[in-house]
Protein backbone atom coordinates (compact mmCIF):
# COMPACT_ATOMS: atom_id res chain seq x y z
CA UNK A 1 0.00 0.00 0.00
CA UNK A 2 0.92 3.24 -1.10
CA UNK A 3 0.90 6.22 1.17
CA UNK A 4 0.24 9.68 -0.73
CA UNK A 5 -0.01 11.57 2.16
CA UNK A 6 3.31 13.39 1.84
CA UNK A 7 2.65 13.93 -2.55
CA UNK A 8 1.53 17.10 -2.89
CA UNK A 9 -0.36 16.32 -5.69
CA UNK A 10 -2.14 13.60 -3.47
CA UNK A 11 -3.54 16.83 -1.86
CA UNK A 12 -4.07 19.07 -4.71
CA UNK A 13 -8.12 19.13 -5.28
CA UNK A 14 -9.54 16.58 -7.68
CA UNK A 15 -13.46 16.86 -7.44
CA UNK A 16 -15.02 20.30 -8.60
CA UNK A 17 -18.90 21.06 -8.52
CA UNK A 18 -19.85 23.37 -11.40
CA UNK A 19 -22.95 25.27 -10.78
CA UNK A 20 -24.75 27.05 -13.58
CA UNK A 21 -28.06 27.95 -15.48
CA UNK A 22 -26.31 28.15 -18.75
CA UNK A 23 -25.71 24.47 -20.45
CA UNK A 24 -22.53 25.80 -22.84
CA UNK A 25 -20.97 27.46 -19.83
CA UNK A 26 -21.25 24.39 -17.86
CA UNK A 27 -20.07 22.10 -20.30
CA UNK A 28 -17.67 24.70 -21.39
CA UNK A 29 -16.31 24.40 -17.96
CA UNK A 30 -16.21 21.12 -17.09
CA UNK A 31 -14.29 19.90 -20.54
CA UNK A 32 -11.42 22.76 -19.06
CA UNK A 33 -11.22 21.29 -15.85
CA UNK A 34 -11.39 17.43 -17.31
CA UNK A 35 -8.92 17.81 -19.84
CA UNK A 36 -7.07 18.58 -16.56
CA UNK A 37 -7.80 15.42 -15.02
CA UNK A 38 -10.31 16.93 -12.61
CA UNK A 39 -13.72 14.91 -12.06
CA UNK A 40 -16.29 17.14 -12.18
CA UNK A 41 -20.18 17.39 -11.17
CA UNK A 42 -22.64 19.87 -12.19
CA UNK A 43 -25.53 21.60 -11.31
CA UNK A 44 -28.04 23.97 -13.22
CA UNK A 45 -28.99 25.96 -10.40
CA UNK A 46 -28.18 26.75 -6.59
CA UNK A 47 -30.70 24.17 -4.84
CA UNK A 48 -29.61 21.39 -6.91
CA UNK A 49 -25.81 22.71 -6.78
CA UNK A 50 -26.32 22.43 -2.72
CA UNK A 51 -27.48 19.02 -3.46
CA UNK A 52 -24.82 18.07 -5.34
CA UNK A 53 -22.51 19.72 -2.77
CA UNK A 54 -23.43 17.42 0.00
CA UNK A 55 -23.77 14.63 -1.37
CA UNK A 56 -20.41 14.52 -3.70
CA UNK A 57 -18.05 16.55 -1.23
CA UNK A 58 -16.09 18.49 -4.15
CA UNK A 59 -12.82 20.05 -3.20
CA UNK A 60 -14.00 22.81 -5.43
CA UNK A 61 -17.02 24.65 -6.43
CA UNK A 62 -17.50 26.64 -9.13
CA UNK A 63 -20.23 28.87 -9.32
CA UNK A 64 -22.31 31.16 -11.63
CA UNK A 65 -24.06 34.15 -9.94
CA UNK A 66 -26.83 34.83 -11.59
CA UNK A 67 -29.18 31.38 -12.14
CA UNK A 68 -33.26 30.97 -11.03
CA UNK A 69 -34.17 28.86 -8.27
CA UNK A 70 -31.19 29.80 -5.89
CA UNK A 71 -28.73 32.83 -7.13
CA UNK A 72 -24.97 32.35 -6.91
CA UNK A 73 -24.53 34.73 -4.05
CA UNK A 74 -27.54 33.07 -1.49
CA UNK A 75 -25.92 29.57 -2.49
CA UNK A 76 -22.13 31.06 -1.81
CA UNK A 77 -23.19 31.92 1.87
CA UNK A 78 -24.99 28.74 2.32
CA UNK A 79 -21.57 26.98 1.18
CA UNK A 80 -19.19 29.14 3.31
CA UNK A 81 -21.83 28.19 6.13
CA UNK A 82 -21.18 24.32 5.75
CA UNK A 83 -17.58 24.71 4.39
CA UNK A 84 -15.46 27.62 5.91
CA UNK A 85 -12.58 26.68 4.46
CA UNK A 86 -13.23 25.71 0.91
CA UNK A 87 -12.29 26.81 -2.23
CA UNK A 88 -15.59 28.63 -3.86
CA UNK A 89 -14.94 30.57 -7.34
CA UNK A 90 -17.43 32.83 -8.39
CA UNK A 91 -18.11 33.51 -11.96
CA UNK A 92 -20.59 36.33 -13.88
CA UNK A 93 -21.28 37.10 -16.82
CA UNK A 94 -23.42 39.90 -15.09
CA UNK A 95 -26.98 39.60 -17.33
CA UNK A 96 -28.23 42.78 -18.15
CA UNK A 97 -26.97 44.64 -15.11
CA UNK A 98 -22.83 43.98 -15.51
CA UNK A 99 -21.00 41.86 -13.57
CA UNK A 100 -18.50 44.00 -11.25
CA UNK A 101 -20.80 44.41 -8.99
CA UNK A 102 -21.90 41.07 -8.57
CA UNK A 103 -18.57 39.92 -8.23
CA UNK A 104 -17.24 42.40 -5.42
CA UNK A 105 -20.30 41.05 -3.57
CA UNK A 106 -19.37 37.76 -3.72
CA UNK A 107 -15.87 38.00 -2.96
CA UNK A 108 -17.26 39.81 0.43
CA UNK A 109 -19.40 37.13 1.25
CA UNK A 110 -17.46 34.21 0.79
CA UNK A 111 -16.08 33.43 -2.61
CA UNK A 112 -12.32 32.49 -2.40
CA UNK A 113 -11.72 34.24 -5.71
CA UNK A 114 -14.07 35.48 -8.50
CA UNK A 115 -14.04 35.73 -12.68
CA UNK A 116 -15.94 37.69 -14.93
CA UNK A 117 -17.23 35.83 -17.89
CA UNK A 118 -15.92 35.44 -20.42
CA UNK A 119 -12.50 33.90 -18.60
CA UNK A 120 -9.81 32.31 -20.05
CA UNK A 121 -9.18 28.29 -19.32
CA UNK A 122 -6.10 29.16 -17.83
CA UNK A 123 -7.87 31.92 -15.28
CA UNK A 124 -10.02 29.25 -13.81
CA UNK A 125 -7.31 26.80 -13.52
CA UNK A 126 -4.84 29.87 -11.84
CA UNK A 127 -7.31 30.43 -9.14
CA UNK A 128 -7.61 26.81 -8.33
CA UNK A 129 -3.62 25.82 -8.08
CA UNK A 130 -2.77 29.15 -6.26
CA UNK A 131 -5.63 28.36 -3.83
CA UNK A 132 -4.03 25.08 -3.20
CA UNK A 133 -0.82 26.72 -2.83
CA UNK A 134 -1.89 29.16 -0.16
CA UNK A 135 -3.26 26.34 1.65
CA UNK A 136 -0.20 24.33 1.70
Amino acid sequence: MHDNSSDPAASAPRKVLVIDDDPVARHTIRAILEDEGYSVTCAEDGRLGLIAFRRDRPDVVVTDLIMPEKEGIETIMELRAMWPDGLIVAVSGGGRTGNKDFLRIAAGLGASAVLAKPFEPAELLACIRDHQRSKG
